[in-house]
């Protein structure tokens, strides 16, 4: 059938319109591959012409740098060093050997050391860079740079490396950091990336350990172009890591540096902590060590050193040496005692110097003994008889309760390695622990803090802060996170009944300032600052009838190890109680003797804000505190004045 006119003039409309579209789209095809193509071939032409000949894009992960540690005033305590290091990597190197006698030439390596990193190469994988040398200086540094076509698969590299500029003050609480090992992966379920990086640095103890996850920061990336020999060729693209979070401890950098100084190389700990805040202002063992020579590869000989000394200097006797706390647990027995209603402030017994149970005689330090005497002077004379008598009316199960509402038996959160739980014994204890039944005489040797009981220094300064203030204070090392303080700590009520707290408080008060107190000799003169403390010595050995007979051997007389540990706590002022101090002196002798001066000497820094006037020594002692202030070498630097804390 013919079509119409008019039919035949839609049809030709229709092709034209069909025609119009398909020539566009070919226009925009060409158009679009032709500008294409002139990207490729004229923009990019540097580029493609080096893939097309062999070369390859590799993705390099960039260490993040380590968070910075600083002190309560913002003076650093842990921070980052420039480091110059080359890595090696199999699979870019081709022979490995001729390029490692190429090395040879550029930076000493010694035969046995070369042996041990070609076994190390061989180990991982052909893709992971293995460090070949470390704290390059930098002319070896540059010299590889310079020879860096001929050392196909070395790649300098200029990074940072974490630094100690306090040296051993902060040792033992901030630990260090190390390379990455085997076992150190092995405890990750998903590691990060950045743990293969050769000579990453990993929190190993301490601090750097337990904050290694705000520490350590996030990695970046480079993205380079490499030949097919293995050579960087160009950097295309960067994307920086991000640093690891600055932490402001509660630490104060001029106490912590008097503190290991006036502990004067004995094997001791001192803690010193803020009642008010629960802020550790120090927490210092002694002898201390050099943490950089871990983070910078300690030597066998300086390990082996550390390892055979016998004042143990690379274990923390703060929180993890647990000790017999000896008389300074006598206010956890009294306390017992108080609250449980078995004595009260009036309540008085009779010391003849000894006390005979169950066919054994206990023996009171004063062999004359004490007389009669009440609960305030229980504690001023140290009076041992008085707390036999108490236990057996008391009983162990309530000592060991108040003992652990104290913090004595309780494992305290803090970021430290090893935190120790103490012991305070019970009957429920010992059946588990020893299969043995609780005795009349456990009971006495734990109600003057020896027997089974243990205590660390922490636990006893965070005793002594909760009898001077009531309160459940809790240490924290923590004061800010990059700039952003901790919340301020509302410490619970220990349900202690106040009139209880005010006779121990006598006690402690007694022991500086009675007549007859058992640390007279420590106190402190200025009435602002009036202290209250407990002596404590805890015997490291048992003495035996026979001894005792022909005379107890002093300790001046023993062989050091069978000597025993001094010990003191004390908090000041006595009105406004604001630091808790404790000492912990191994095998030091005598309490008073010993650990009394050097605790009031570090509460009376703290307390000063620096060295105290001499006129808050008794006279006696003055030229001898000026002939000590002598032999110290006191470190007690400025804050920046940037340090800030916002709230």
């Amino acid at each position: 059938m013919r079509k119409s006119p008019k039919d035949v003039v839609e049809s030709a409309r229709s092709v034209s319109r069909r025609g119009l579209m398909l020539g566009a789209i070919q226009a925009a095809v060409v158009g679009t591959l032709g500008w294409r193509l002139k990207s490729m071939q004229l923009d990019r032409a540097d580029e493609f012409r080096l893939l097309s000949d062999g070369n390859s894009i590799k993705l390099r992960l960039l260490p993040p740098a380590r968070g910075l540690i600083h002190d309560r005033h913002g003076v650093l305590l842990a921070g980052n060093e420039q480091n110059y290091r080359v890595t090696i990597t199999r699979e870019e190197a081709g022979d490995v050997s001729t390029v490692m006698a190429r090395l040879r030439h550029l930076i000493p390596m010694t035969d046995s050391s070369v042996a041990a990193l070609m076994a190390e190469i061989d180990r991982r994988s052909a893709i992971t860079p293995v460090s070949v040398a470390d704290r390059l200086s930098w002319d070896e540094f540059a010299s590889i740079a310079v020879n860096a076509p001929a050392l196909p698969g070395v790649t300098p590299e200029s990074g940072l490396s974490r630094g100690y500029p306090r040296g051993g003050d902060f040792a033992h609480v901030l630990g260090y950091v190390g390379p990455v090992s085997d076992y150190d992966l092995s405890k990750i379920e998903n590691p990060d990336p950045v743990l293969m990086l050769p000579e990453f640095q990993l929190g190993k103890v301490g601090v750097e350990a337990k904050l290694e996850g705000i520490l350590r920061g996030k990695a970046g990336t480079r993205r380079v172009e490499v030949n097919s020999a293995g050579r960087e060729m160009r950097e295309l693209s960067r994307i920086e890591g991000e640093q690891g979070a600055t932490v402001q401890m509660t630490l104060d950098a001029g106490l912590q540096n008097f503190a290991i100084q006036r502990l004067g190389g004995e094997s001791a700990a001192a803690v010193v902590l803020d009642v008010q805040t629960g802020d550790v202002l120090t927490i210092a063992s002694s002898p201390v060590f050099d943490p950089n020579k871990f983070v910078r590869g300690i030597t066998s000989t300086d390990y082996g050193t550390l390892m055979n000394h016998d004042h143990r200097p690379l274990a923390d006797k703060t929180v993890q040496g647990l000790y017999p706390p000896g008389s300074t647990f006598k206010m956890v027995t009294l306390l017992a005692g108080l609250e449980s209603g078995v004595i009260n402030g009036g309540s008085r017994f009779y010391c003849p110097g000894h006390l005979q149970v169950a066919g054994r005689r206990f023996h009171c330090w004063s062999r004359g003994g004490h007389g009669s005497i009440d609960p305030v002077q229980s504690l001023e004379h140290s009076c041992d008889v008085f707390f036999y008598e108490l236990a057996q009316r008391v009983g162990i199960d309530r000592i060991a309760e108040m003992a652990r509402k104290l913090g004595i038996g309780v494992r305290h959160d803090l970021p430290m390695s090893a935190v120790a739980e103490g012991i305070a014994p019970d009957r429920a204890w010992k059946r588990a622990k020893h299969e043995e039944e609780w005795q009349v005489g456990d009971s006495l040797n734990a109600s003057i803090g020896q027997g089974y009981v243990l205590a660390s220094p922490l636990q006893l300064a965070i005793m002594t802060a909760r009898v001077a203030t009531g309160l459940a204070v809790a240490p924290r090392l923590v004061r800010a996170v990059d700039g952003v303080a901790e919340p301020a700590p509302d410490f619970p009520d220990l349900g202690i009944n106040p009139m209880n707290l005010r006779i121990a408080r006598g006690g402690m008060d007694a022991v500086m300032n009675g007549d007859r107190g058992t640390a007279a000799k420590s106190r402190i003169l200025a009435p602002e600052w009036r202290m209250a403390g407990k002596t404590g010595t805890s015997q490291v050995r048992n003495i035996t009838a026979a001894e005792r007979a022909r005379g107890v051997i002093s300790n001046d007389q023993l062989p050091w190890v069978r000597r025993d540990h001094a010990l003191f706590v004390c908090y000041a002022p006595v009105d406004a109680p604001r630091y808790a101090v404790s000492v912990v002196v191994e095998h030091g002798g005598g309490g008073s003797a010993v650990a009394a001066p050097i605790a009031r000497d570090i509460l009376l820094f703290a307390l000063a804000g620096g060295l105290p006037p001499l006129d808050a020594y008794p006279p006696g002692q003055r030229d001898a505190v000026v002939e000590m202030r002598a032999k110290l070498r006191l470190d007690t630097p400025e804050p920046p004045k940037s340090a800030r804390v916002r709230a």
